[in-house]
């Protein structure tokens, strides 16, 4: 099958370190395809409109889609980005983060005004790792939506559990893109936490903004505290030495809905501490793996931080139990074979 993967954001300096160009990897391996890269930019930023996405690809695109016989864009939330009416094969779209309460503003079309919908003709289908969704993506019929968990290579990663005494050791996830989300990411309110409480942090990195982090830490005193990562590693040899992992997030746009550092964590048998924003952090609910800060303030994170601890052995077992069935790769790749299917076979 000849798959055309539209990439929507830059290559992450560290190669491997990034999940949406992850899950296209697997995809690839199991379907085929190949990726065009429409971000126009080599690092991020967040001033750069939407509406030039791709343009620079845009006799590239028209060359190439002759020979696909469809096309996967992946992209934080719903956009009309130009190119995609100019397309004949069909398109899978997937939702990397939410397109529910942002439906509206995901929507708007290049100029920025309220969103016609017409374009949305063009898409196939609509995957969303997201539950919370399933009402907004079921007000857009006739579109067809599907809702699929994601999954990884489950089998890397080896319970090791170590037991809570003294200090709270915790991975954190989803580095910061700009200098921007150290605030809104939760790493400056982290590091402060780390200072009052009995708390150890290791910074998986991404190659980006590594003086930054370091400037927060010493002006901390927290050298003693905090490890970074900032190169290609084996995360399960990193999760080996750690009691839980954090993603946190101001809004739901951020992340992805549910990020792989997490899911990697509770295959891993460790527990997940992530802000209720994300989407995932209802599965983390259910399922009792882990903790939910209801918003990105210092007292609900210290709670949440309090809470993990005092509960860390129940919390423990509870992802030993869930985690490496939940998110195995397989039905992942499975539900995707079935969308690509009936896209090709229509």
């Amino acid at each position: 099958m000849n798959i055309l993967f539209h990439l929507t954001s830059p290559s992450p300096p560290i190669p491997g370190t990034d999940a949406v160009f992850q899950e296209i990897a697997a995809l690839r391996r199991r379907f085929g395809g190949e990726c065009l890269q429409l971000y126009p930019l080599h690092r991020p930023s967040r001033i750069f409109p939407k509406s030039l996405y791709g343009l620079h690809q845009c006799r590239t695109l028209r060359q190439r889609e002759p020979s696909v016989d469809l096309h996967h864009l992946y992209y934080a939330t719903l956009y009309s980005f130009p190119w995609l009416r100019a397309l004949r094969k069909p398109l899978i779209y997937s939702v990397v983060a939410g397109a529910g309460p942002q439906l509206e503003r995901g929507c708007a079309d290049s100029s920025g005004k309220a969103a016609e919908r017409d374009w949305l003709r063009n898409v196939h289908t609509i995957v969303s790792c997201n539950p919370r969704d399933e009402t907004a993506l079921q007000a857009l019929r006739p579109v067809r939506y599907r809702i699929i968990r994601p999954g990884i290579a489950v089998e890397r990663f080896s319970p090791v559990p170590i037991p809570l005494r003294d200090e709270l050791v915790l991975l954190v996830g989803s580095a910061p893109w700009i200098r921007r989300q150290f605030q809104t990411k939760g790493i400056d309110l982290l590091l402060n936490a780390a200072g009052s409480l009995p708390l150890r942090l290791v910074f998986l990195w991404r190659g980006l903004l590594r003086d930054e982090l370091e400037r927060h830490i010493a002006r901390r005193g927290l050298n003693r505290r905090v490890e970074i990562i900032n190169e290609a590693t084996d995360v399960n040899r990193v999760l080996a030495r750690v009691h839980a992992t954090v993603v946190l997030a101001e809004t739901d746009r951020l992340v992805k809905a549910y990020p792989h550092s997490l899911m990697e964590s509770l295959s891993a048998g460790k527990p997940a501490l992530v802000s209720g924003c994300i989407p995932m952090a209802d599965y983390v609910t259910e399922a009792q793996c882990g903790e939910v800060v209801p918003c990105l303030t210092p007292d609900d994170l210290r709670a949440a931080i309090q809470r993990l601890m005092d509960h860390y052995s129940e919390l423990q077992a509870k992802a030993l139990a869930r985690g490496r069935a939940d998110f195995a790769l397989a039905p992942m790749l499975e539900a995707y074979g079935e969308v690509y299917t009936q896209a090709v076979e229509q």
